[in-house]
């Protein structure tokens, strides 16, 4: 193919936690990211992928306080292991860094120092949640009670898991603090706030410009028919973040920072790298293209907070924000509390990247629904699929071409309406890669690897190799199958990049898109060796075991 204008993205993923490890949950939304960014990639856009460890905030105080180490030697440690585990699941960031830096503490003083010349901050004296033993105001995380609507007891302080109420941790009935099991006691203190209201025409001609996704949409326009309400932006000491300069005891709420830490994280790549200019993806008339993936639990900070940010410091809002739903695990939610999730280092410890990364790409549509990983069913589809009908489609021909033809492939393609086919698929697959529509796409090229095995079995090689001069004849099939295989596994590299790798070796050759028409014509390839190999199901309960016994707390 021909590429298209060639279009300058930026591309980030909503930045994990520095409290925990990375789980199998976090991991749905880095792989489906981590896809399109290959994608776009191959059709020769230059994208830029970064990411970054939310590394502020009170639990990340009380967690480094319970462990007997400094905040910032625990965000240090976690940062590494988040690193690690993305690398292992070939996230192809260009950067990946912590908000708890000197550019990001640069840029929130840049863009708070702006909303203050624009008259957006706002000051307010509010009553909250105080813990007398600890001394600290608590967060709506760190207060349960029972629900103030439907009496449901051990609730957070910011919405009822029983009736799914949203509320402020002061409705809460019987509250306690979670950190010393108290009663908490009300106590006035003066915040910073950001006034939403004064820029919600723009957020919402942003909102329905048809940018988002139309249920994201939706729920944005939702809340603001409920009415925009200021947004408080500070919190008070004891809190590990950045300080507000000119309020003593304050420090910038950590969805204040966080967000930022995006174009913190990218201006860090600016600086290791000469060929990228920060302004010309930040500029508020930037004609780049900035793109964030998000779970659906975040859409009220990345969709209302963050674009007010951007609009009242003149920077840019992003092009489009990609929502997905939660994880499951066999009809489950997956639950730190609980026990019931799966990190991604046990994970790595037993299977390939490649597989889990192939069946969130079959679940992965533009839908905000939950995705549940079935493991039974995800063993039998990725051994059908990837291995019965893919690897297979290789081994089988790859056998003849190594033993009869000194590992080169004929000069003809001998099935042409086949071959075109084939070819022709690129565009309803690069259309569902491009929409993010992955199950679509796998979908359709597990139906040409079926027509491809088909061919094979049609032809019987294997037969064909019985009888008298049918060397010619003998030759062109296998060598069909092979020029097949390597057209499946150009529209499968972004979703299977350690396969494709390996595909490459073998084949001697880069799996390039626009090359994807250009057969290898008496070609020599490599001995075949073998690719993947199936998943079995001790290793799955190996996982489990091992998840089960720990608890990953």
């Amino acid at each position: 193919m021909s590429y298209q204008t060639k279009k300058k993205m930026l591309v980030t993923c909503a930045l994990p936690y520095a409290n925990g490890p990375i789980h199998l949950g976090h991991m749905l939304e880095h792989i489906q990211a981590d896809i399109w960014v290959r994608y776009q990639r191959m059709q020769g856009h230059q994208v830029y992928f970064i990411c970054a460890d939310d590394a502020h905030g009170t639990p990340i105080m009380l967690k480094a306080q319970q462990l007997g180490i400094s905040p910032e030697k625990m965000i240090h440690k976690i940062n590494i292991e988040h690193q690690k585990d993305f690398s292992g699941f070939n996230i192809s960031y260009d950067n990946y860094c912590s908000t708890h830096s000197e550019e990001n503490r640069a840029l929130v003083m840049k863009i708070y120092q702006r909303l203050k010349k624009n008259g957006l901050i706002k000051l307010r004296t509010i009553s909250q949640l105080f813990d007398q033993k600890k001394k600290i105001f608590l967060p709506d995380r760190f207060v349960k009670g029972n629900c103030f609507k439907c009496f449901s007891p051990d609730q957070y302080g910011d919405h009822c898991e029983a009736c799914g109420a949203s509320y402020n941790p002061t409705d809460l009935i019987n509250p306690r603090s979670v950190i010393s099991g108290s009663k908490p006691v009300l106590r006035e203190s003066e915040h910073i706030f950001l006034n939403l209201p004064a820029v919600g025409e723009q957020l919402y001609s942003w909102i329905c410009s048809g940018s988002l996704q139309k249920k994201t949409a939706n729920k944005l326009l939702e809340w603001f028919k409920s009415g925009l309400k200021q947004w408080d932006i500070c919190r008070d000491a004891p809190y590990f973040g950045f300080k507000i300069p000119d309020m003593p005891g304050k420090f910038f709420y950590v969805w204040m920072d966080a967000p930022i830490g995006y174009m913190a994280a990218f201006q860090d790549l600016c600086k290791k790298r000469n060929d990228i200019c920060f302004d010309e993806f930040w500029n508020i008339n930037s004609k780049t293209e900035l793109y964030h993936f998000i779970g659906k639990d975040i859409i009220y900070f990345h969709c209302l907070f963050w674009p007010a940010i951007l609009e009242g410091s003149q920077f840019r809002k992003p092009t489009n924000l990609f929502v997905h739903g939660y994880v499951t695990i066999n009809g489950a939610r997956m639950s730190k509390s609980r026990g019931t999730f799966i990190k991604a280092s046990t994970y790595l410890a037993h299977l390939d990247a490649d597989c889990l990364r192939y069946y969130y790409a079959t679940k992965s549509s533009t839908c905000i629904s939950d995705i549940d990983l079935n493991l039974k069913d995800f063993v039998q589809r990725f051994n059908v699929d990837i291995v019965n009908k893919i690897i297979n489609l290789a081994a089988r021909s790859a056998s003849f071409i190594n033993k009869r033809f000194n590992n080169r492939l004929s000069d003809v393609i001998c099935d042409d309406n086949l071959y075109a086919t084939f070819i022709n698929a690129e565009t309803s697959i690069g259309k569902s890669f491009h929409d993010r529509e992955t199950s679509r796409a796998t979908r359709e090229i597990i139906t040409l690897a079926d027509l491809a095995n088909r061919y094979i079995d049609k032809q019987a090689p294997w037969m064909i190799a019985k009888q008298k001069n049918s060397e010619i004849n003998l030759h062109n099939v296998c060598s069909m199958g092979i020029q097949l295989f390597r057209i499946l596994m150009i529209y499968l590299k972004p979703i299977l990049p350690a396969l494709a790798k390996r595909s490459e070796l073998f084949l001697s050759t880069s799996l390039s898109w626009d090359l994807l028409s250009k057969p290898l014509l008496s070609h020599k390839i490599c001995s075949f060796e073998i690719l993947f190999s199936r998943i079995k199901e001790e290793q799955i309960m190996e996982i489990i075991k091992q998840s089960l016994i720990k608890k990953n707390i």
